[in-house]
This record gives structure tokens, sequence and C-alpha cells, in this order.
């Protein structure tokens, strides 16, 4: 365990619509203090276990709805890592609809990244978050954007990709995500390509690690 005297780490989350580009925010964020103690934490790699479920059953898992994750785990996880202390972070089997047998360690930072489409929604995990962002992005151009990585990367057919946005995608953020933008601190128009809101946080960011160089 490292004990640090310093203050404890500081949780950024970053929450938005499926194709908002909050993947792209966080991986900015990322980059642009490469180097420094810094981690993004992914609320996917939180989906539930289902390995005690058919193959049959497991397919019909909505993704995009809380019961989905394994928020409590999460939250014990950044709990350890406000400790500073390591976790082991499951990987998800996407082929399989289950937790896979591997693990990704990892160890704490100064500032911690957690990424994901509902995690202003769980008031626990908000209450552990230091900046709250809401990555915003219209629906027309969400809807392109999945479409264009489904296809691309997961080989699915463009008729699967509406119909599952239509059914479930579509209904869960006007249930779920988009009702928690209500609870940002900083909302982002247009994610990733909005350098303004970017370099406000970055500067926000850098000037957290200064005070840490000062204590």
């Amino acid at each position: 365990m490292n004990t640090k005297m310093h203050s404890r780490p500081i949780i950024i989350g970053v929450a938005g619509g499926s194709g908002s580009g909050k993947t792209t925010v966080a991986r900015s964020i990322l980059e642009s203090f490469n180097g420094k103690s810094i981690m993004v934490l992914e609320h996917d790699s939180y989906y539930k276990d289902q390995s005690h479920l058919a193959f049959e059953e497991r397919l019909k898992t909505n993704y995009d709805h809380p019961l989905a994750f394994d928020t409590d785990l999460l939250i014990d996880h950044l709990k350890k890592l406000l400790r500073y202390e390591a976790i082991d972070v499951p990987v998800y089997d996407y082929k399989r609809h289950t937790r896979s047998n591997e693990i990704e360690h990892k160890e704490p930072k100064d500032v911690i990244i957690l990424e994901g489409i509902l995690i202003l929604e769980d008031q626990k995990l908000r209450d552990l978050m230091d900046i709250k962002i809401y990555v915003h992005t219209d629906d027309d151009i969400r809807i392109v954007r999945r479409i264009k990585r489904d296809m691309q990367e997961r080989g699915r057919s463009l008729d699967s990709v509406i119909q599952q946005y239509l059914t479930v995608v579509k209904p869960m953020h006007e249930e779920f995500v988009e009702p928690s933008r209500k609870y940002a601190d900083v909302i982002f128009p247009e994610g990733g390509y909005n350098e303004v809101a970017l370099d406000l946080i970055q500067t926000k960011i850098q000037a957290i690690f200064d005070k840490r160089n000062d204590e």
C-alpha cells in the first residue's frame, strides 16, 4: 500500500450517450498528461458476470440498463484507489457475453478518469466524483458513429445495429442517460472535438498536479 501524505486522488467522471464522444474526451485528457499520475477506468469493464446463465440467456442482456453493471464492485474499487491501493479490473468477453478469466491490474494514480454512459445515473458513484462531465452530442451524429463502429469493429449488419438502437439504446438513453445530464458540473458540446472545453478541463487538471508537486 502506498501511504502518500497529500490529498486523496481526484476522480473525474465523463458521461454521455453512446457515440457522444466521451471516450475521445477521456483519451484526449489522458494523452495530454502522458507520464503523469493519471488513469482511465471504464464502467464497461464492470458488466456483471453471467457465467451462471446459459448462452441464450446472456444474449438477452440489456447492456444499456443500470442493472447490467456490477456498480458495487466499481465503487469498492474506486474506494481502494482513493486509499492509494491497487485494483484488479475485470475483463469482459463480448463474444461469450460474460467475464473472461483475465484481469487488468491497475496501480493507484493521483487523477482517475471514470468513463461510461451511466456513471452519473448512480448517486453513490456521483458522490465519489470531484468533477462531473457530460458529453452532449446530437442524436443523429451519435447513431451514425455507432453504426460505423459496430459494423467496422464488431462485424454487425446495418439492420441489426439500427434495430438495437431503436429498441434498446434510444429508450435507455432517454430513460437513464439523458436525465443524468442535470448532475454534471460541466457539459461538453460535441465531445472530443470541442477544443475550448478540453482546454478548460486540462487546465484544471494541470492545476491539481501543480498543487501536488508543491506539497
